[in-house]
């Protein structure tokens, strides 16, 4: 027996998309035979391996902590001169022929597995995650995703322990083995690669269901959870019905076994994972009821279902040549599941929602060290490029091609890229050319947005002839300088706008303009007086507008623009200039934001949710991506004075607005969910305006709520403030929920964003509540992931905040490096604060990269933080 498990890792490695080489051996057929235990599983591989094409190259399986206890190759048994161990862990077999079936035999610790990459132990259960390289922690295997294999599965284990054996595909035969043992076999008849295998085992109950395809097939559908929690599966199910349904319709994608499964578990880096037939869930993305879930959570159950069962074509039956094609699955299926949820409810706040998302996190990736294109050039951990450029702004990619095309053209596209490339691992560029063959377009400038990083500003202008009606509207487009590109060609930018005529209140049309040169004019006749441009309408293109736009200008197009995403945009970028103009030293004028909010709640033909969007403040950390140099006291002292003007003058509205949607029972709505969304904005406006009764309010809204949404609502008010109620309602929320990590997840996380002076040091003794635990992801992410998006209380000015998230890191590191890398973030952004703040920032950097056995994953996003 060799136990080949590293002392140490090997120095990092950087890989290059040009020196991508296809696989030189392929892998048809895999038999796995898994013994299961917590402690001790044993793992049988069986490998039919095929050399591809004509070289003299061994065999190499790649492997990560595997104590290896026997190799054959056709029947034989090798000595151990017979193979090698290269310096990455991998084995290494000279081969003579073209064909041969490769037999291993290694052990494995779930238990040990703290990583929770390959086969861990959560929560009583056995479960797998190989996306990306996890594979290799279970089994020797060229890990790498264009290498397609048809699966055989044969598990066993202690019946007792282990009465549920779920693999990917179908289920074949299962029986019973002495000594309290059983077994069961499934098969996948579709050809796939090893980061889609999955595997669980535990003791699990299943809310189980059907659905019925298009062609008329029955489809047997679990959702396998520990049995207390099946009352909370309903809505999962209901979503992934939902998702088949759609799928169908929308794109004509029909499920192709008999089976699709989803487990539920505790102890999870990601949201969810789409392994062919048997997704494995983070539990946050599976359990929710009114008692312990919020509107957003279940949203984002249905987002998180959609999202994995879409990738059965968009991501298993097309999958990926490489790492850096990563967006071609995922990007197009973040853009499926936002249009599903559109589809679901209401598209207007969607995109309100989806662009939040992009601007809080992908903007300030492109603005940062961190910078890199939808499609990389190059990385050390390919775990680190699971980054919203990758997902979100991919997305946004796809949504230009499908606005560029049309929705006629854009589904032939997609249709012949499901037909052109089912079966295969490709590449952006085959996505791209099935757009462009499909819809009859040419893209040549359009891939632009794949390889270039940084996000285009467009500066706009308007000149107005009164003598010849004419508004002539000036383009300039620009790409910021990025790590590693300092130089960026001009993009092809769709840009839907309108112009507005401000005494008919209306305009002419909407139209579609598509910048290709750094700079373009568009001249449209008809206007008297100036017009109003409504620019980037729905938000069509992922991009920063400049343009100087008066608070006369931005009032009527909150009041009067058809396009929704429009209106909000420009209460959102009034309320900016008011806030900005504060925060330089002048006076807040916060007239025009009062009238323009007041009328916004007023207007009885809004939805309700949009409205409660457009009317609130823009983040702190929004504001600060607005300036070149963050000044984090300047910005929270700015929009705490705004919010108290605009609690105070609109007071009885806001005390309407409370009353009125205390009345709502609980439904899902979408009537239902905006009235609760209204009721917590009201509450905290009515806390910042100074009511004296605010409080009382709070502690009552928490105390008669029906659901989680309105009962977190009162808590996060209270927890902004320093009232006698704020400890009376943390102490019972915990007491209430205590046992419910899900939702004692929300009391850390609750307590981590709080805009409370002393929120440092409430963090740092959470980090040592006997509930706390750094093993667990999501506790984890609760407590210092938030912390860290805490724009003001994280950087406070003695630089506490640094070194316990730095600290943090290098803690977690030791346990799970994928969690800690996505920790380093915040730090650095050091460049974009004073010299003071910066100074401490990267010295924390610095202390992170020389912590001794530090990770490449963390190492990577340290050290292109501070070089970057």
């Amino acid at each position: 027996m060799a136990d080949i498990q590293s002392t140490h890792a090997p120095a990092p490695k950087v890989i290059l998309r040009s020196d991508y080489r296809p696989p030189e051996w392929l892998v048809p057929q895999v038999a796995l035979d898994v013994a299961l235990d917590a402690q001790k599983t044993q793992v049988r591989a069986t490998l039919h391996v095929e050399r591809n094409g004509a070289h003299e190259q061994p065999l190499r399986l790649d492997g990560d902590a595997l104590t290896l206890v026997e190799v054959r190759v056709d029947g034989a048994t090798l000595a151990a001169g017979d193979w090698t161990m290269d310096d990455e862990g991998a084995l290494v077999i000279p081969l003579v022929g073209d064909a041969h079936v490769i037999e291993t035999l290694v052990e494995i610790s779930p238990a040990a597995n703290t990583k929770l990459m390959g086969l861990y132990a959560s929560g009583g259960l056995l479960c797998t995650q190989c996306e990306a390289e996890g594979f290799r922690r279970i089994t020797f295997f060229p890990d790498r995703p264009d290498v397609l294999s048809r699966y055989d599965v044969r598990m066993e284990a202690d019946k007792t322990l282990y009465p549920v054996l779920l693999a990917n595909g179908d289920p074949v035969e299962k029986g019973d083995l002495p000594n309290g043992r059983h077994w069961a076999r499934w098969t996948d008849p579709f050809a796939k690669p090893c980061y889609l295998f999955a595997m669980v085992a535990g003791d699990l109950a299943c809310n189980a269901d059907g659905f019925t395809t298009m062609s008329g097939r029955s489809v047997a559908l679990g959702i396998w959870v520990r049995e207390e929690d099946l009352p909370r599966t309903d809505h999962a199910m209901k979503a992934l019905k939902d998702s088949m349904a759609w799928d169908e319709r929308v794109y004509g994608r029909e499920y192709d076994l008999d089976v699709f499964n989803i487990v539920a578990v505790s102890d999870f880096n990601f949201g969810a994972m789409e392994n062919k037939g048997l997704n494995i869930f983070n539990s946050r993305y599976v359990l929710a009821d009114p008692e312990t879930a919020t509107d957003m959570d279940y949203d984002a159950v249905e987002g998180v279902v959609a999202h994995e069962y879409f990738h059965n074509w968009s991501g298993n039956r097309i999958t990926c040549r490489d790492w850096f094609q990563l967006s071609l699955k995922e990007g197009f299926t973040v853009y499926r599941d936002q249009s599903f949820s559109a589809d679901m409810g209401s598209p207007a706040v969607k995109r309100v929602e989806d662009v939040r998302v992009l601007r809080a996190a992908q903007f300030q990736e492109d603005a940062g060290p961190l910078a890199h294109p939808v499609r990389p050039e190059s990385y050390m951990e390919i775990s680190n490029f699971y980054t919203a450029t990758v997902y979100n702004k991919g997305a946004e990619l796809i949504r230009m091609m499908a606005l560029l095309l049309g929705p006629e053209r854009f589904r032939r596209g997609t249709d012949l890229y499901f037909e052109r490339h089912d079966g295969q691992a490709v590449t952006c560029e085959d996505f791209v050319r099935a757009m462009e063959d499909g819809g009859e377009i040419e893209l040549s400038q359009f891939r632009l947005w794949y390889s270039q990083a940084g996000t285009p500003r467009i500066s706009v202008s308007m000149d107005h002839d009164p003598a010849t009606g004419t508004a002539k509207l000036t383009f300039r487009q620009s790409v910021p300088a990025t790590p590693g590109q300092a130089e960026k060609a001009p993009m092809a930018i769709p840009l839907r706008l309108a112009l507005f005529d401000p005494e008919t209140q209306s305009h002419s049309g909407d139209e579609l303009v598509v910048l290709t040169a750094p700079e373009t004019v568009v001249e449209r006749k008809g206007f008297s007086t100036p017009p109003i441009l409504s620019i980037n309408r729905g938000f069509s293109a992922p991009v920063i507008v400049e343009m100087d736009r008066t608070h006369q200008d931005l009032s009527f197009l909150s009041a009067h623009d058809d396009d929704p995403f429009g209106r909000y945009e420009a209460m959102q970028q009034l309320m900016v200039n008011v806030l900005l103009g504060r925060i330089s030293g002048g006076p807040l004028e916060s007239a025009p934001v009062i009238e323009a909010v007041a009328r916004t709640i007023a207007d009885p033909a809004l939805d309700g949710a949009l409205v409660a969007e457009a009317a609130r403040l823009p983040s702190e950390a929004y504001l600060g991506d607005q300036m070149l140099i963050v000044d984090p006291d300047a910005i929270h002292g700015a929009r705490d004075d705004l919010q108290a003007e605009i609690g105070s003058a609109l007071e009885s509205e806001w005390r309407a607005i409370h009353a009125r949607s205390a009345r709502n029972g609980f439904s899902l709505s979408s009537d239902a969910k905006a009235a609760r969304r209204l009721r917590t904005l009201s509450l905290s406006y009515l806390a910042a305006s100074g009511a004296k009764d605010a409080s009382e309010l709070a502690l009552q809204q928490f105390e008669t709520a029906d659901n989680m949404t309105e009962r977190q609502g009162a808590l996060a008010v209270l927890a902004n403030g320093a009232s006698e109620a704020r400890e009376t309602v943390l102490a019972a929320f915990h007491d209430r929920y205590a046992g419910n990590a899900l939702v004692i997840d929300k009391w850390f996380q609750t307590q981590a964003f709080a805009l409370h002076p002393d929120t440092v040091e409430i963090v740092e003794a959470l980090g040592r509540h006997p509930d706390f635990t750094l093993s667990n992801p999501n506790r984890a992410r609760s407590l210092f992931g938030a912390f860290g998006g805490n724009q003001w209380a994280f950087n406070r000015k003695d630089g506490k905040g640094y070194r316990m998230l730095a600290d943090t890191i290098i803690a977690l590191d030791a346990i799970n490096p994928q969690t800690a890398a996505r920790f380093v973030t915040p730090l650095g952004r050091w460049r974009r604060f004073d010299e003071v703040r910066g100074a401490m920032m990267r010295s924390e950097l610095e202390r992170i990269v020389a912590a001794p056995g530090v990770s490449k994953d963390v190492l990577e996003q340290a050290g292109k933080s501070l070089q970057g």
